[in-house]
Formats: C-alpha cells, sequence, structure tokens
C-alpha cells in the first residue's frame, strides 16, 4: 500500500514537475554544459571543424589578453561603485517614501519607470542628454558640469554609465527596501525613542539589522546586474572611447561573435562565471550572517 502511495506521488511530481525539468535542462544546463566543451576548444563558431587544445584558451587569457584584463578591470570598478551608488539611493528614497507624504504613491511610481525602459532605449536616451541636452545647457548657463566630454573621454564617460545604471536600478531597489521598511515592528522602533535613542542610533542599531534580509538581496541584485551590463554598454558608449568602458560581457560578445573566436570567447565566460558566483557566493554569506529576527 505504501509502495503504491510513493509511485503515485512520484508519477504526480513527475507530471507537474517533469516538464519544467526537461525544459530547464534543454535550455540552461546543455548549452552551459556545452560551453564549458567549447571553452577547451579552438572553433569559429561557425564551421564542423572543432579542434581540441586543452587549456591553452586559458592561459592565453591569463597571460596574454591584455583587452581582457582591461575589460575586467573596468567591470570590477564599475560594479563597486554602482552597487554602492545603487543601493545608497534606493536605500535613500525607500526612507523618505515611508513617510507620511501626500504625493508618496505617486513618486514611488515615478521613481520606478527607469526600471520598466529597456537597456538599449535608455542608453540611446542617455546618449542624447550626455551629447546635446548637457552641451546646450553648458552653452546657455556655463556651469562646467554640463560642459564636460560626458562620452568623449575615459573619466568621464565611466561615471556617465553609472550615472545612467544608478538611475535604471535605484527604483527597482527602493520597492524592495520598502517591503523590508514596512514589516519592521513599529513598536521596537517606539520603545527605541522613549528610551531616547536619536533617529540615526535607530536607523543603525534596529532598523538596518532588521532589514539585512533586504540588503542581501538587493546586494546580491546590483553585483549580477553590474557585472553583467552588456546593453547599457553597447547603447551609451559601445565600449569607448578606445575600449576604455568596456565590460566584460561586450568584451565576450566581441571576441566570439565578432572575430569568430567562439572557443576563446566561451572560455572567457567560464571565467568570468566563476568569478562572479564566488564574488555573490562570499557576499550572500557575509550578509546572511549578519541577519537578525525579530
Amino acid at each position: 500500500m505504501k509502495a503504491k502511495r510513493r509511485l503515485s506521488d512520484w508519477m504526480l511530481q513527475t507530471v507537474f514537475v517533469g516538464p519544467a525539468i526537461v525544459f530547464f535542462s534543454i535550455i540552461v544546463i546543455a548549452p552551459f554544459l556545452m560551453s564549458i566543451y567549447y571553452s577547451f576548444t579552438e572553433w569559429n563558431g561557425v564551421t564542423s571543424t572543432v579542434k581540441w587544445i586543452g587549456f591553452d584558451n586559458f592561459k592565453h587569457i591569463i597571460m596574454d589578453d591584455e583587452d581582457f584584463h582591461k575589460s575586467f578591470w573596468f567591470t570590477a570598478r564599475f560594479t563597486v561603485a554602482q552597487v554602492i551608488f545603487a543601493n545608497l539611493l534606493g536605500f535613500s528614497l525607500a526612507l523618505l517614501l515611508t513617510q507620511a507624504l501626500k504625493t508618496r504613491n505617486v513618486l514611488r511610481t515615478v521613481f520606478f519607470l527607469p526600471n520598466v525602459i529597456g537597456g538599449l532605449l535608455l542608453g540611446f536616451i542617455w546618449e542624447f542628454i550626455f551629447v546635446k541636452g548637457f552641451a546646450t545647457i553648458g552653452e546657455l548657463t556655463g556651469i562646467g558640469f554640463f560642459q564636460l566630454p560626458w562620452l568623449g573621454d575615459a573619466p568621464t564617460a565611466f561615471w556617465g554609465l553609472i550615472i545612467v545604471s544608478v538611475w535604471q536600478t535605484a527604483g527597482y531597489l527602493m520597492v524592495i527596501y520598502i517591503a523590508a521598511l514596512a514589516n519592521v515592528p513599529k513598536d521596537i522602533v517606539e520603545a527605541a525613542y522613549i528610551d531616547g535613542a536619536s533617529k540615526w542610533q535607530t536607523l543603525r542599531s534596529i532598523t538596518f539589522p532588521l532589514i539585512m534580509p533586504a540588503v542581501t538581496v538587493c546586494l546580491f541584485l546590483t553585483i549580477s546586474w553590474a557585472f553583467k551590463m552588456y546593453d547599457l554598454n553597447v547603447s551609451l558608449t559601445k565600449g569607448g572611447p578606445f575600449n576604455s568602458t568596456q565590460s566584460v560581457a561586450l568584451n565576450i560578445y566581441e571576441e566570439a561573435f565578432r572575430n569568430n573566436r567562439y572557443g576563446l570567447g566561451t572560455a572567457k565566460s567560464f571565467i568570468f562565471f566563476i568569478v562572479v558566483a564566488i564574488i555573490t557566493m562570499i557576499q550572500v554569506g557575509i550578509t546572511k550572517k549578519k541577519e537578525v529576527e525579530v
């Protein structure tokens, strides 16, 4: 009787979960395993001739590929800046819009809207703003900030990408932080005020520890988004000037599909996957330890 029940439960689970597992395996697992295989080969991505070369691709990437090293350094700097500023802005907006403001629902919608716009379209819009809009304002006002060569110089192009990326993602993080702040027990906060704690002490010692699960999620999302940044990079700077703002994702695309070195491109993507996985696991592990329960 128990065996029949187990068999029926197993068949029921297979019926509901089986199709999802099959499609996930075909769409995600199989291409991932194939890319690992191709990373050890020399292949142009078109012909049927695939030459096994072992670790030569990885040796070339680590020892000789200066473009990849440069793009990786840019991506690392971009990720650090984007994660810090996006989370600070998202959390600040969440604190502001959990106050008793009459227009807070409208403001939440306004700040969330940039996240709805696709990265390519967003990049083209901001390219026009940086090139035409800022230049016009600079001519009319004489303010140096608007007269900078935003997309024509490496430092300003870097910060231009940061500005657009933070502007796009802060609204999404704001929603997560608002949900976390809404779940902070009000009686604990009120008790802290009664005991004489200031707003900053209450925020640092009570509110922030209680919303650490949201911080964990937001840090994980922003790290992964920043490392994988591609569409904004293509549409806004195209990796320029002189590849100074080329992200790792764009470098991998150029290597595999422009230079027709698919094996080398997949080797780069595999290294990239390992690095991002290690960083995110460390981040999640650290922030998880800081989470507290009410």
